[in-house]
């Protein structure tokens, strides 16, 4: 149960901080030697997936009326869920699931995160995100593939570049999201519908139950914390995080 604590809490805290929810929970399960199978880590999503849902429910009912914005959600969602699809058909997503390639992309995607927040801040989602807007930031956030890039950071770089406010460079990365972590939660969902084990199943429920809570405890704080200050922090961790990593991966 504790390990179910600790994973969740990494996917509460870093789904949705610009810092990579994906290399947190590989750097977590390789040096504390936690255990994650893949209906726990289904789990996990669900809880992110239900505390976005929950968070921004307003928006998620003004989809119905406002079908311009749902399409420019979805179709910014597509690139990653179509790539994601085939590396992990073709198993390549496992061959950059490692301490190099998560140094590296934790790294240089801090310093592109930096220098994206030196932006001007112009534009909020009501008024400027456009289908192109939305077209960029997909294509952008393929690269939340790799581990240690994040999804969120991408998303919110590719926004804050295109002059978006950094509230609204972070709701934007919020709302695309949705679809992305309902497929992920849709299609690994039968794993925990049809577990055999009681266990398993107590654990699927609690990781669900923690991930809701720190998911939205993070989203609630950390777009307090964009209305006064800058992304600087996040990129003072990630190239403290990298160089640290760098020297364990090549030393």
């Amino acid at each position: 149960m504790i390990e179910i604590l600790i994973l969740s809490l990494i996917q509460g805290i870093t789904e949705f901080l610009p810092i990579s929810s994906s290399s947190h929970l590989i750097i977590a399960s390789e040096y504390l030697k936690l255990e994650k199978n893949l209906s726990i880590d289904v789990s996990l999503h669900i809880g992110s997936f239900l505390a976005v849902l929950v968070y921004f429910y307003k928006d998620v009912l003004n989809f119905y009326e406002n079908k311009v914005l749902f399409l420019k959600i979805i179709i910014s969602s597509i690139p990653v869920m179509l790539i994601g699809i085939i590396l992990f058909e073709t198993n390549l997503i496992e061959k950059i699931r490692n301490i190099e390639t998560i140094a590296w992309a934790t790294l240089i995607f801090g310093i592109l995160l930096f220098i994206s927040d030196k932006c001007k801040i112009e534009k909020t989602i009501t008024e400027n995100f456009s289908l192109k807007s939305a077209i960029f930031i997909g294509l952008f956030q393929v690269l939340a593939l790799i581990p240690g890039v994040s999804r969120s950071g991408i998303a919110i770089t590719a926004a804050r570049f295109l002059k978006f406010k950094r509230v609204d460079a972070a709701k934007i990365s919020f709302l695309i999201s949705i679809p992305i972590l309902g497929a992920v939660s849709f299609l690994g969902l039968k794993n925990i519908l049809f577990s055999e084990s009681q266990y398993i199943a107590r654990l699927n429920i609690f990781a669900i139950i923690f991930a809701f809570f720190f998911s939205i405890v993070t989203i609630k704080y950390f777009l307090k914390y964009l209305n006064k200050f800058s992304l600087n922090i996040f990129f003072y961790y990630r190239f403290l995080l990298g160089i640290i990593l760098l020297i364990v991966a090549y030393l």
